[in-house]
């Protein structure tokens, strides 16, 4: 009896945290179909008629001269490469020092790890000045290029993590087999993987898709703004805010990575909870 009250009582306080944590997004969603007038005046959550002006009128105006589908464009054109050579880059690198052995492997996997000490401020104007003295500004380069040369030294880790927990004895029965490294890789070490590179995928995603910082400096020309960008393009300096249309272009913004979670959201929890435990 204790513990169906005991967790009753956990129930219980993770659905009031969890409506607590949703409730902003709930009223954000709902405020999409209000006017300006209905959002400052009512207090209710619903709105009194449901309308789809916002997100028409917010699409077609967008941050002014371009659209929000023109900024929605370049923000897939900046992830997903960024993605996936964050995920290829991350996975050899981590396949290497989990599966070979190398001088000075202890100390480059140390100033590996060092570098999640590091806050990004530091790094910040050597890697400006290294991006403009090689034309790379106001281009995706800068995301692109160090995505390719496995930047991210947190994903590393955890395909590392992952990659230690498969038996080795595997690999060296496809070594019998006439398999080799590469082969390895790409064929039973990938497939084993699976949920640490989903993770990846979806880490990546979300912290390149709510960029915000990094565009505002790599990035001046607003044909090239992604939407982070051209969402704030739609505040009004002089304060006269259309607050219906930021918020139904908000709700778009955020829609894609809401799906990729849904849709992996299994495998991202076993890739996450696992590679912690493995090695």
């Amino acid at each position: 009896m204790k513990k169906k009250i005991r967790r009753g009582v956990m129930y219980l306080f993770l659905i009031t945290v969890g409506i607590v944590l949703i409730y902003p997004l709930v009223w954000m969603f709902f405020a999409t179909f209000k006017t300006n007038a209905e959002i400052f005046g009512s207090s209710a959550l619903l709105p009194a008629h449901i309308s789809l002006n916002a997100y028409i009128e917010g699409w077609k105006s967008g941050g002014g001269v371009y659209s929000m589908g023109h900024f929605m464009k370049n923000t897939f054109l900046l992830v997903v490469p960024s993605v996936l050579l964050t995920v290829i880059s991350s996975t050899l690198v981590g396949y290497g020092f989990a599966r070979f052995d190398f001088p000075f492997k202890g100390f480059l996997f140390a100033m590996m790890l060092s570098t999640l000490m590091l806050p990004g401020t530091v790094t910040m104007i050597p890697k400006y000045l290294i991006f403009n003295k090689m034309g790379w500004l106001n281009t995706y380069l800068p995301f692109i290029i160090p995505a390719a040369l496995g930047s991210s030294a947190f994903l590393i880790y955890m395909v590392l993590q992952f990659i230690r927990g498969i038996p080795t004895e595997l690999d060296e029965s496809a070594k019998l087999d006439g398999c080799g490294s590469l082969r390895i890789l790409i064929y039973l070490i990938v497939p084993l993987a699976k949920p640490a590179l989903v993770s990846c995928v979806i880490f990546q995603s979300l912290w390149s898709w709510n960029d915000y910082f990094n565009p505002l400096i790599y990035i001046n020309s607003t044909k090239k703004f992604p939407i982070s960008l051209g969402l704030r393009l739609m505040l009004d300096s002089a304060g006269k805010n259309a607050w219906d249309q930021i918020m139904a272009m908000s709700v778009v913004a955020i829609l894609p990575c809401l799906i990729l979670f849904a849709v992996a959201q299994k495998t991202f929890v076993e890739g996450v909870s696992t590679a912690g435990l493995k090695g």
